[in-house]
């Protein structure tokens, strides 16, 4: 036995000797704090919601209005690339698009968020299409750009090519998520890019979440 393991030791029979010395009460007091601050770092394990994605073949795409792209250039893009590899890499596909080739063909594609859905899964050639339908992307309120309140939320379908209804989606859910946390926060306190970073962030997590068994922490703000 080494030193560290003897001084291991001899701590840990220390903090047992002061607990045994202490009152009921303040031993309750504790315990209970000690499983709080447990509860508040730990995390627990979140079933995915939606199971067909495993030995399928999936695509992401992304869709918002003119207003949300021209106030932020690139977001779709960017979320399709990183919802597309986070399933790639934990929803256990058969196949899928590598993203920056997605892209392309979206690119390539424009005229692709008229057709049917069931024409864009035909298109990119998979059995499981994600169609994310952003409804709300802001960084303040209305009329106050000088503070910040960031909010997105979107809809979340999947259509399957390979049932008897390819144009009609299988499964539906709306997720909405804000940064920061508290209110108050000026643009001199956090600069745009960060804002913008963390709210998108906190938008692909809940989506991708969706489709894989996943670790979450048990106090989580969005």
């Amino acid at each position: 036995m080494n030193g560290t393991q003897i001084h291991r030791i001899f701590m840990l029979t220390l903090a047992a000797l002061a607990l045994f010395l202490m009152p009921g009460c303040i031993i309750g007091a504790a315990v209970g704090g000690m499983m709080e601050s447990a509860h508040r770092t730990g995390s627990h394990e979140v079933d995915a919601e939606y199971l067909g994605i495993p030995g399928k073949s999936f695509a992401v795409v992304c869709t918002a209005d003119r207003l949300i792209q021209s106030d932020q250039p690139g977001l779709t893009a960017r979320i399709i690339q990183r919802t597309n590899d986070r399933l790639i890499q934990n929803a256990d596909p058969s196949y899928a698009i590598p993203s920056i080739d997605l892209l392309a063909v979206l690119y390539n594609t424009p005229q692709w968020p008229a057709m049917t859905r069931g024409e864009v899964a035909t298109l990119l050639g998979v059995e499981r299409l994600i169609v994310i339908e952003i409804i709300e992307y802001r960084l303040h309120e209305p009329g106050n750009q000088y503070i910040w309140d960031g909010a997105a939320s979107c809809v979340v379908y999947v259509y399957e090519s390979d049932s008897v209804i390819p144009d009609d989606p299988i499964y539906e859910k709306s997720i909405r998520v804000t940064f920061p946390d508290s209110t108050g926060y000026m643009r001199t306190e956090i600069p745009e890019s960060a804002v913008t970073t963390e709210l998108s962030n906190r938008l692909i997590n809940r989506v991708s979440w969706l489709f894989y068994n996943h670790e979450e922490p048990n106090i989580i703000p969005y």
